[in-house]
C-alpha cells in the first residue's frame, strides 16, 4: 500500500471499462434516475443525443474507483471533485478514466489530482480535480 510520502506529482493511474447496458440499469436501480435518455430507447432517438446516454456520475464513478484502488490508493479520504461533461458517453463505449497527481500539501497530507475520462476515441468525456487526504 501506497503512504503518502511515496507519492509524487507526476505520478499517474488509470482503468478501463465498456460501458454496457445492464451497467445502465443496474446505476438507475441503485439511485433511483431513470431518466429517458438513460433508459428509454424511443425518448432518447428524439433528444440531441439520437439514442440512450450513460448516466454522467455513473461514468465520473470510475474516477473514484481509481483514486480508491490505485491512487492514491486504499485509506484514501475523498475530499472534493469537480466535473465538467464534455461529452456523452454511449452504450459501448470504452472509458478510460485517468487521474493525476498536480500538487501535494505535506502539512495536511492533502493531494489534488487532474481527473479525466476519455473514449475509445480519445476525447474527453469528463475533465476536473479531484482533492484527496492520504
Amino acid at each position: 500500500m501506497l503512504t503518502y510520502y511515496d507519492l509524487k506529482i507526476g505520478d499517474k493511474a488509470s482503468l478501463s471499462k465498456t460501458i454496457s447496458e445492464s451497467d445502465i440499469y443496474q446505476f438507475a436501480g441503485i439511485t433511483g434516475d431513470f431518466n429517458p435518455l438513460h433508459v428509454d430507447a424511443e425518448y432518447a432517438k428524439k433528444s440531441i443525443f439520437s439514442e440512450r446516454i450513460a448516466h454522467g456520475i455513473l461514468t465520473a464513478g470510475f474516477i473514484s474507483s481509481v483514486l480508491a484502488m490505485k491512487l492514491p490508493g486504499s485509506d484514501t479520504i475523498y475530499l472534493s471533485q469537480n466535473l465538467i461533461f464534455r461529452a456523452p458517453v454511449r452504450i459501448g463505449d470504452t472509458v478510460i478514466a485517468e487521474v493525476e497527481i498536480i500538487e501535494k500539501r505535506d502539512d495536511k497530507k492533502i493531494i489534488r489530482l487532474r481527473t479525466q475520462v476519455r473514449n475509445q476515441r480519445d476525447e474527453i468525456v469528463i475533465d476536473g480535480e479531484a482533492i484527496v487526504m492520504k
